[in-house]
């Protein structure tokens, strides 16, 4: 069902099965997926591609140009992912020239007045809850949660599997399956919950507590811990990529809050 009183540029691609309600503003060169709904007051800028089966709601903005000094109009993508609910006055802007694409992906989340700004790379089963506010460049991986009102700091990395406590500066990258919590941002231990919830077996929870015990718990700076861990642990999938996102840091990783004295399983 597509309203009359909403405005559709000719040229965009609406789907099948895509309902659109009564002003919804729809620009030139977007497409719209399969069984997607469209709510009251949702404005899609040009260059933006939504997936099937998504979910506006009203007051949502998607594709604007980025608040980037350095942007001088040139041809760039904002994507939503198959699956995705973005919630009210959610906006999610266009990339740069750096990526080209600002990016959500499939099956996530966007809570109510969150931001996604230029060339965001949010990956799948992801969600940001009330206000999160993401800089431009922000790489987020698949199923990590961010509480309400955080903020990511430009260029920052957040690994998969993680959780992060609301109303946090996430000013270091946080590598996967952690928890992080508390000022400045800190490891507070491994996301053993959401691990179970996702079918990791006690073992494999168990090989990630080793890994962070030595990397934030022993008191060894970084490049100790990653020798230490490739000699005491069995090379496994799990593993490489845990140290493969600590090599791949240029900011560097979050640290252990100063006033632990051992591992933390805190509940949020």
């Amino acid at each position: 069902m597509i309203s009359t009183l909403a405005h559709i540029h000719p040229n965009a691609q609406i789907g099948n099965n895509v309902i659109i309600e009564p002003f919804a503003v729809i620009h030139d060169d977007t497409v719209i997926g399969d069984g997607t709904h469209i709510m009251s007051h949702v404005t899609i800028f040009p260059c933006s591609r939504i997936g099937k089966n998504c979910k506006l709601f009203p007051g949502a903005v998607i594709g604007a140009v980025p608040q980037d000094l350095k942007y001088r109009n040139e041809y760039t993508l904002a994507e939503i992912g198959d699956n995705t609910t973005i919630r009210e006055c959610v906006t999610v802007h266009r990339g740069t020239t750096e990526k080209n694409t600002t990016k959500v992906g499939s099956n996530c989340l966007i809570m109510a007045y969150a931001h996604v700004a230029h060339d965001c790379i949010v990956g799948n089963n992801v969600i940001l809850a009330n206000s999160v506010q993401l800089a431009g460049h922000v790489t987020i991986d698949d199923f990590a949660i961010i509480g309400g009102m955080s903020a990511a700091h430009q260029f920052t990395h957040i690994g998969a599997h993680t959780y992060i406590a609301g109303m946090s500066a996430i000013r270091k990258d946080v590598p996967p399956f952690v928890k992080a919590a508390r000022e400045p941002l800190s490891y507070v231990g491994i996301n053993n919950v959401g691990l179970s919830r996702r079918g990791y077996s006690k073992e494999k929870i168990e090989e990630i507590f080793k890994i962070y015990h030595i990397l934030f718990v022993e008191k060894h700076i970084v490049s100790k811990a990653v020798q230490l861990i490739e000699q005491m642990l069995p090379e496994t999938d799990t593993r490489e990529e845990i140290l493969g996102f600590i090599r791949k840091s240029e900011i560097g990783i979050i640290k252990r809050h100063s006033q632990n004295n051992g591992d933390e399983d805190i509940a949020f």
